[in-house]
């Protein structure tokens, strides 16, 4: 979360954005680029790819920061940004996504089920859940949002990202607990 000193310089950048400097905006593409980067590596394997969709966000972002209204997080309107851009890629070319890396900080999701071992099956199984499902559990578990900006970025209800984090983190333990009844 956001130290009130960030929010202050955001809202400071933001504002200087808006009137036209360029530094400003410079400052607002450090302060949110890398978490953003993770985020998205989250669905392609592809790094240009990836680096294409940053871009256009942030494109996106800059010329749209006159229509921007702060009721949101400046990384919340942007990741929402991002995944649009992802959408509309994935629209147009078909492509089939896949998970690459992931955040260790996952295995806390299921510390209280038994010890994870974080390896290439939680990593399929993440890949192959929906793209909404796994956004929602990548932006809440790994990136630290809260339901209600979750269901800002991706036009739900607040309580529907609550359900579909419940459901998400039931599905994966049963698939956990189902692949370790086999062995």
């Amino acid at each position: 979360m956001a130290s009130p000193a960030e929010s202050n310089d955001e809202l400071s950048w933001i504002e200087q954005s808006k009137n036209g400097d360029q530094r400003a905006f410079r400052m607002l593409y450090d302060a949110n680029v890398d978490r953003l980067y993770r985020f998205m590596k989250q669905f392609s394997k592809n790094n240009a790819e990836v680096e294409d969709w940053i871009q256009r966000a942030f494109i996106k972002a800059f010329h749209g920061l006159p229509q921007f209204r702060g009721s949101s997080k400046f990384s919340s309107w942007l990741f929402r940004i991002a995944l649009n851009e992802m959408q509309s890629d994935r629209r147009r070319m078909n492509l089939v996504s896949t998970v690459d890396s992931f955040d260790e900080t996952t295995k806390d999701t299921f510390s209280e089920h038994e010890t994870f071992e974080w390896d290439a099956t939680m990593k399929t199984y993440l890949d192959n859940l929906d793209e909404t499902k796994r956004m929602v559990f990548i932006l809440y578990e790994v990136e630290g949002y809260s339901h209600f900006e979750i269901a800002s970025m991706l036009g739900v209800g607040e309580s529907t990202s609550r359900t579909i984090l419940s459901r998400t983190k039931q599905l994966l333990k049963h698939q956990w607990d189902s692949e370790r009844r086999l062995k």
